[in-house]
């Protein structure tokens, strides 16, 4: 790939075609306008091949890139060609099982997998991941009600089934395919209106302020009992129809919102006392984004979820489930019985590719000892966000984060949009989030040069914009 002043137009081009003129192509939504490079590009920068220049990447492909641009690891030579081999093909995985597949559920298992988990599925992307955390849940909630005797006739061909509804949260947002559409409700509308929904339910998010002020924690108190009333009011009014309750541990494309972790201990309570599957979709916040392998290992370990789904860093997506509450049902979907075969499946069952990419990601996090990385980064980060937020308070506010998982709010809605183009003029990428949001999702080995240079670039960014 070179680098030439027309390869960004010839590039565009041929991606969008001429709908008008018969010559389809995608639809005109790009925002980076980048031609990445990844050959060009190394630890945290980004080499754009339509304008020669180098960006700081604090996006990081909306946070999937685990590590960094051209890491020694990933250039072995016996890996690039273990990488090949596995896409000269692209087999089955639901059907057949290589060597490959079974180095990378060995490495995930021994890396990633919590203590309890039982269970793993995996499937391509995060959304499908929470999919089947859904249906998981369904199927298990449903021959729960069977077995109790709530269902008297035959509800295989039912459309809806008692214990088929789920609480989430306002804010939250778990993907863009058919089940999760009914659970995401973000701040661009455009991504679930229209689109037929579900009668589910959506509570209050008891999302928190920084700094957390006494009147900050009054406010997120308020908010807390708010849900907690609004989920008591709908298993009062539907006591054996929720088979779910589906929880980002910080929302992320929602605005970055954290919660306090008591609160995840209070779903937990719920969730036992009234037969219901929690579920955390990690998908964003998981495989040691927060200085955690999962975000939810920050929290007291009662708040532990039934269900986690993951995908971006993990390079696939999928689910895990922990075996106590589900092994009440004997038929529940992970059971060795013929009643219980495929009733989770796809034809890819992952994709082998992101299983082999993945496996070395998984031995270079543990190898490098990257989540603690994670953690200690972060500390610099956000150190260096909330001095950021203390020079410039008429533009920024609400500087938050764990791990590198990293946000701060514009001063108001108009200067979002401002300040990611003030960055991005500076050379540094980065996404927004909610209507104020501004969030960083580097590399889990990025250096603490790397973050001082980006801190750097956003003071300079922040000062022209404030004049």
């Amino acid at each position: 790939m070179h680098t030439n002043a027309n390869l960004k137009d010839k590039v565009h081009r041929a991606i969008v075609g001429d709908p008008q003129n018969g010559i389809p192509g995608l639809q005109d939504d790009l925002w980076t306008n980048i031609v990445p490079d990844i050959r060009k590009s190394h630890g945290s920068w980004l080499f754009d091949a339509g304008s020669g220049r180098k960006f700081l990447d604090f996006k990081c492909f909306y946070g999937t890139s685990a590590v960094s641009y051209n890491h020694p690891k990933l250039l072995d030579k016996a890996f690039l060609e273990r990488l090949a081999w596995a896409g000269i093909q692209k087999p089955s995985l639901s059907d057949m099982w290589p060597e490959e597949m079974a180095e990378f559920v060995e490495t995930f298992r021994r890396v990633a997998v919590p203590e309890g988990i039982r269970h793993l599925f995996f499937v391509e992307g995060g959304a499908l991941g929470v999919e089947n955390a859904l249906k998981a849940a369904f199927d298990w909630k449903v021959r729960l009600n069977m077995a109790k005797g709530l269902i008297k006739t035959d509800p295989q061909e039912e459309r809806r089934p008692l214990g088929t509804r789920v609480i989430g949260f306002e804010d939250g947002f778990h993907g863009r395919t058919g089940y999760t559409l009914s659970l995401t409700h973000t701040a661009d509308p455009r991504k679930y209106k229209y689109f037929p929904k579900f009668d589910w339910f959506r509570v209050t998010n008891p999302k928190m302020r920084f700094p957390l002020t006494p009147e900050a924690k009054e406010e997120v108190k308020r908010k807390e009992d708010k849900a907690l009333a609004e989920i008591s009011a709908i298993l009062k009014e539907h006591p054996h129809d929720i088979a779910a309750i589906i929880i980002e541990p910080i929302q992320a494309e929602g605005g970055d919102n954290h919660i306090r972790p008591e609160f995840f201990v209070m779903l937990r309570q719920i969730a036992d006392e009234n037969d219901i599957m929690l579920i955390y979709d990690e998908v964003q916040t998981g495989l040691g984004t927060t200085g955690k392998m999962w975000c939810y290992q920050h929290f007291p370990p009662e708040a532990a979820p039934d269900m986690i789904a993951f995908g971006k860093k993990v390079q696939l997506g999928g689910m895990m489930a922990r075996g106590e509450k589900l092994s009440r049902v004997k038929e529940n979907v992970f059971a060795s019985l013929h009643e219980s075969k495929s009733r989770l499946n796809s034809t890819w069952g992952g994709n082998l590719v992101d299983m082999v990419r993945s496996t070395r990601i998984l031995q270079i996090i543990e190898e490098e000892k990257l989540v603690d990385n994670a953690a200690k980064m972060g500390k610099v980060f956000l150190e260096g966000l909330m001095n950021l937020a203390e020079l410039f308070p008429g533009l920024i506010n609400n500087p938050r984060g764990l791990g590198l998982m990293l946000a701060f709010d514009a001063a108001s809605p108009d200067l979002q949009g401002k300040i990611w183009q003030a960055f991005y003029n500076e050379g540094l990428l980065c996404l927004t989030c909610g209507k104020l949001g501004i969030r960083f999702r580097p590399h889990l080995d990025i250096t603490e040069e790397e973050t001082k240079v980006g801190l750097d670039k956003m003071a300079k960014a922040l000062g022209k914009l404030k004049g």
